[in-house]
């Protein structure tokens, strides 16, 4: 069995790891923790379905009060890695330990630290490094949130800092809605105001499994009949179903393409809607959900799109 980086380095004793509290900020929910006792180990993730998954596990979630470690293991945006790190400086007492793969610039990010940091070792294995320092220096880093159209997005968040073309698309070409209207992966609010606009609609449940994300939607959204839901998509509820249901599903969540991801969120989709309710909904052109959609739908039809996405309406979920 192979071993990760952070139980090679802690069990050949460089780092040695103080007592107490570890925290983890943003382990995905196949991080090898295995080298730490559980009942040391907190955890620190906004992403919904890997906070679940650790939780389940028993893990506890993180507090708020400083900890003698914290681990930062590496995201893929850039800037959120900086953000992490700086928050690890500020949280941690004694020791901060950085694991990150290559493709998520861990090597960019170490030689950034070593300018400020007191680095006081090195492991690389297995395509990454791990590296610790103790929380010292000051780093000349501003990471700051960015507006686009007067919607604020910050480092972590799905299109950080544009408007995603996608969602363009499907928001201009919305017909009337009315009723109950569901946001599926409503990241920091583009389609759900959007969706808003719209005078017949009574009540809007945005859902997004990210808390970064969640974090702009309250900033961006002030609407008496819009409430944010911090949950996974593919497993949203509801007692009340909707009329409608608008989309721009994820089809990835780590570099590699996951198609299935969307087409759960299709599931959901034709789960919560009402009989007669229909789902509108953009894909990237090369998604293989129209065959899936005629499982779920009764009716599918093409709206339009451009080269690069198709616009679709789904109605009839069948039961």
């Amino acid at each position: 069995m192979a071993h990760s980086r952070l139980t090679l380095a802690l069990e050949d004793g460089a780092p040695s790891l103080p007592g107490g509290p570890v925290r983890v900020l943003r382990p995905p929910a196949e991080y090898d923790l295995s080298v730490l006792e559980k009942d040391r180990v907190e955890i620190a993730h906004g992403f919904k379905p890997d906070h679940d998954a650790w939780m389940t596990r028993g893990y506890a979630p993180a507090g708020i009060d400083p900890v003698p470690t914290i681990v930062v293991v590496v995201p893929r945006s850039k800037a959120l890695a900086r953000r992490m790190v700086l928050r690890a400086r500020h949280e941690a007492t004694d020791l901060v330990i950085v694991d990150g793969a290559k493709t998520d610039g861990v090597d960019s990010l170490y030689k950034a630290c070593r300018g400020w940091a007191p680095v006081a070792g090195t492991l690389t294995k297995g395509h990454g490094r791990l590296y610790w320092f103790a929380p010292e220096g000051a780093p000349d880093w501003h990471v700051p949130d960015q507006m686009v159209d007067g919607f604020r997005t910050q480092p972590g968040v799905f299109s950080e800092g544009r408007i995603d073309p996608g969602s363009r698309l499907l928001a201009e070409a919305l017909p009337p809605l009315v009723g109950r209207v569901a946001d599926l992966g409503a990241g920091w609010g583009y389609l759900s105001a959007a969706v808003l606009r719209h005078p017949g609609v009574t009540a809007l449940d945005m859902v997004e499994a990210e808390a970064l994300a969640l974090d702009c939607l309250s900033d961006n959204i002030d609407d008496a009949r819009a409430s944010a839901h911090w949950a996974d998509a593919t497993r949203f509820s509801t007692e009340s179903p909707y009329d409608a249901v608008v989309a721009n599903p994820p089809f990835h969540t780590t570099r590699k393409g996951a198609p299935e991801l969307g087409q759960a969120f299709l599931a959901t989709a034709a789960r919560i809607l009402k009989p007669r309710g229909t789902l509108y909904m953009v894909a990237n052109r090369h998604l293989p959900y129209e065959g899936r959609l005629k499982e779920l739908f009764a009716h599918v039809q093409e709206l339009g799109g451009d080269a690069a996405f198709k616009l679709i309406a789904a109605t009839r979920p069948r039961r």
